[in-house]
């Protein structure tokens, strides 16, 4: 995972390598905003990291430029509507990127700047985050008269004063807060390190039994959508395919064993 050098490179891309993808936005210029074409390619990405069972977990980061994402590109976006008359969500197959909620596979987000609007949105669709010690995040929809109802899951993992303050005010706040309330699970001191971060946390993810990966991702998200009763019991019944699992046989006798568990996925 090499950001040395992303001149040559599109406005995003993906890389794959041993069983991890790396979707990199690529706009540094343009404090890595989303435009119309990042929305959809991303869209594509994600169909592709849900789709190819090679791919263990993916890590979502930026260039280098201060900015992990600024959000929408609101210079596109007074385009669109001052020559076609529509706004810039009309023009987006996934407009709140809810499909990074789908995929089953899980997300890292490398977040090696300062995040805000849809930079938020990105963050809060994965399911791990890795922010940058001195940079601030926030939802600044209401400054710019844009809205923000993709903040609604954020209930589940930041205290409702804090989330209300966020989408009220619009204002900035430092990494080290959204880190004490544990929404950033680690804050790394450079990009790089950030980075790094976050491949130890994909390379571990891609080595455990990936049925039971994918029943943990499941039964939490399940949890945050039934409520804690119905959450529990869709839990259970996600968990009964890893129990039946020639995995669950594997794992306990590769530790008896004393050797590195051969996974199968099945």
């Amino acid at each position: 995972m090499d950001h040395s050098d992303t001149a040559q490179k599109p406005p995003v891309f993906m890389d794959i390598e041993d069983g991890i993808a790396f979707i990199t936005i690529n706009r540094p210029q343009s404090r890595n905003a989303l435009s119309i074409q990042v929305c959809n390619t991303l869209s594509d990405y994600w169909d592709k990291v849900a789709a190819d069972p090679c791919i263990r977990a993916a890590i979502l980061t930026s260039a280098d430029c201060g900015t992990f994402c600024a959000g929408m590109d609101l210079k596109e976006a007074a385009r669109v509507r001052a020559q076609e008359g529509r706004d810039i969500l009309q023009l987006l197959r996934d407009p709140f990127h809810q499909r990074m909620r789908e995929v089953e596979k899980p997300i890292i987000a490398a977040m090696t700047g300062h995040f805000t609007a849809g930079g938020m949105v990105l963050a809060a669709n994965s399911d791990i985050r890795v922010g940058l010690a001195g940079t601030s995040g926030g939802i600044s929809e209401a400054k710019v008269g844009r809205g923000s109802p993709w903040a609604v899951p954020m209930l589940w993992m930041l205290p409702q004063p804090f989330l209300l303050e966020l989408a009220l005010t619009g204002d900035m706040h430092p990494i080290e807060r959204f880190h004490q309330y544990g929404f950033i699970n680690y804050v790394e001191a450079t990009p790089e390190a950030v980075r790094q971060r976050a491949l130890a946390l994909a390379r571990s993810i891609r080595d455990n039994a990936p049925l039971t990966v994918w029943a943990a991702k499941k039964s939490l998200g399940a949890a945050m959508d039934l409520g804690c009763e119905q959450g529990l019991a869709r839990a259970r019944a996600l968990h009964e395919r890893v129990y039946a699992s020639q995995d669950a046989v594997e794992g306990p006798r590769a530790f008896a064993e004393k050797r590195k568990p051969r996974w199968i996925g099945a």
